[in-house]
This record gives structure tokens, sequence and C-alpha cells, in this order.
């Protein structure tokens, strides 16, 4: 189904002057057509730490380059994400091989001190993190910082991975993020997100895992998408490991965690599809892992989604798509309601 985004603007036809009858009919119409059209802009678009292969912002990071995991990175077995600094113009959905031309990533907001609706996720609270600020490429000496993630220190952020043609991670989880957080809504939670593009960089993996805790989220899902080699296909669910070292303890979340992560992952293969991971988990498209920041800092529970891999053609196809990506949506959204309302 096509999706028609906020920068859509037909255009107006050409005014003629006609007899003044059908000009006073035209006057008498305009009001309601304008009526009709803020509604439509207002409801067209549905509303889009860091895991492993990513590369830290450097000045010296490129594509292909080998580089320090970021704040919670390591090593894929195949590969590493990129930091592709400067591929964040994100022109892919210009040129038509990053995006949909007729699906433009979504950019509503809900308007600040709306109540959730009524529904069975009503006095629900569920934070999304949306993976990697697009601004991150910028902030290279804030984002590398080494913060305390229990387990050891790592850098703070990083920039996340692209597709071949540019489409960037960053854009990628925003808006996943924002169909997620309409749908969530509608069915009463109240949704609260890490970050909207609505800072310069950051937030770092320490403190994403903090909104969830001073939230009391009842679930945290953090949206991100792989940069694998080609032929790596697939999506996972990486789930808290059991730690307990300095300031972490996942000791009380693994259990919830595990079960939240299950619910997603035979949500998201029914909703688009896609197979689980063909190189992560073992054909179960879950993982568990106790080097992540975002995991292992966290006091309630919490996953992160691997929507699928950035650098593979076949892949890359699906996550271009604002149909699939909506598709993506919906199937996190009904592993997160199906953990809620057990």
């Amino acid at each position: 189904m096509s999706y028609v985004g906020p920068e859509f603007d037909p255009s107006q036809p050409p005014r003629r002057r006609i007899g003044r009858p059908l000009t006073v009919a035209a006057a008498a119409l305009v009001p309601t057509c304008l009526a009709g059209w803020l509604v439509y802009q207002a409801t067209s678009a549905p509303d889009g730490n860091e895991p492993a292969r990513s590369l830290p912002a450097s000045a010296s990071a490129s594509a292909g380059q080998g580089a320090s995991p970021g704040a919670s990175s390591t090593p894929s077995p195949s590969g590493s994400k990129a930091s592709d600094q400067g591929k964040e113009k994100d022109k892919g959905d210009k040129d038509g091989k990053g995006g949909d031309a007729d699906d433009n990533d979504s950019a509503t907001k809900p308007p600040a001190g709306v109540p959730a609706a009524s529904g069975p996720l009503k006095g629900k609270v569920v934070v999304i993190d949306p993976g990697h600020n697009p601004g991150n490429f910028r902030h290279a000496s804030e984002i590398n910082r080494q913060v305390d993630i229990g387990t050891n220190r790592k850098e703070c952020d990083t920039t996340g991975t692209s597709t071949n043609h540019g489409y960037t991670e960053a854009k990628f989880t925003l808006d996943v993020s924002r169909r997620l957080r309409t749908l969530l809504q509608k069915q009463g939670a109240t949704v609260e997100f890490t970050q909207d593009d609505d800072r310069p960089w950051g937030p770092c993996v320490d403190e994403r895992a903090q909104i969830g805790n001073k939230a009391h989220a009842d679930a945290v899902v953090s949206i991100h998408a792989d940069g694998s080699g080609a032929g790596n296909r697939g999506f996972h669910v990486i789930m808290p490991g059991k730690v307990r070292s300095g300031s972490a303890d996942t000791s009380a979340i693994v259990g919830p965690s595990k079960e939240l992560g299950e619910r997603i992952a035979g949500t998201f293969v029914r909703a688009t599809g896609s197979a689980p991971s063909n190189y992560i988990g073992g054909g179960t498209g879950l993982d568990t892992r106790t080097d992540l920041g975002g995991l292992n800092l966290s006091a309630v529970p919490k996953v992160f989604i691997e929507c699928g891999n950035m650098r593979d053609a076949k892949d890359e196809a699906l996550l271009t798509s604002g149909t699939w990506r909506q598709k993506a949506a919906q199937g996190i959204s009904e592993g997160i309601t199906g953990f809620l309302r057990k």
C-alpha cells in the first residue's frame, strides 16, 4: 500500500476567470476543501544501544575499515557496521535506490500532553529506543567518549550503518519507531522515545538505559538494522544475559526480557514474512549478549531488534520499503502487546 509522506505537495490547477455564479460557488467550497486537506496532511503519515557491528564516529573511520565497537557494539561473526559519516544526507529516497519514492519516511510527532487513547494497553508505559541519532556523525568527540556499561567501558554511541546506496540506519530506526509509536498509542499505551531527532547527538547508551528505568517502563525495545556482509540475511532479537558487575545487574530482567524477545520474534515473522537471521542465533532469530550497555544497565524488560541486514541487497529492498517498514512496526507492536497483556 502506498504511503504519502509529509513532503507530498500536489500541484495546484491554474486559476481561470469564470463567471460570477461559479466564482461564488467556488468561494463557498474553499473552507471545506482546506479543512479536508489539513485533515489529510495530518493523518497521511504513520508515526520512525547500538548492538553489534557499528563503528564509532571518528575522523579516520570509513566504510569497510575496522574500528573499535561502539558503546554497546561488538564485531559480528561476518562483518561490522560502517560509520558512513559521508552518507548521512540520506540520498536513497531521492534517487530511488535507498527508499521508495511513494513510501516516504514518517515525520509526524504527536502533540505534547495528549492523553493516551483507551485500549488494552491503557496504563502501560513503553519506551522506544531508535538506534543512533542522525546527527551523531557530526559529533565524533562526544559519541566516542567512554561511558560505564557495568562490565567495562565503551564508547558513548556510534553512527550506525547504511545501505550501499546511502539509506542510513538512523533514518530507518526513526521511521519504524514512529510507526510503532502510532500503533501502540492507538491501543492506549503511553510511549516515550529516547530520542526523536530532537537533539544534536546521542543519547549515550547509559542514558538510553536510564530513560527506560526512570520511566518505570513495562517494556523497552531498541530498534536497529545490521551492517553485516552480503549474503547474511534476516532479523534477530537481542536479549540480555545475566550480568552482575559494577553498576550492572540484569538478574531481575533476564526472564521477562527473554519472553518479550521471543514474542517479538514470533510476531515479526508473521507480520513481515522475513526469516530469522541466517548468520546469528542458529536459525532461532534470538541472541543473548552481555556486552551491550543498553541492556546491562536496564532495570526493566528490554530487547534490541536488528530488523535486517542493510548491506545485503535483498534485505535492503525490504528495509527501504515504507510498506515493509509498516509491517515491521506492526510485528514489533504485536509482540509488545502480547507481552504486556499476558
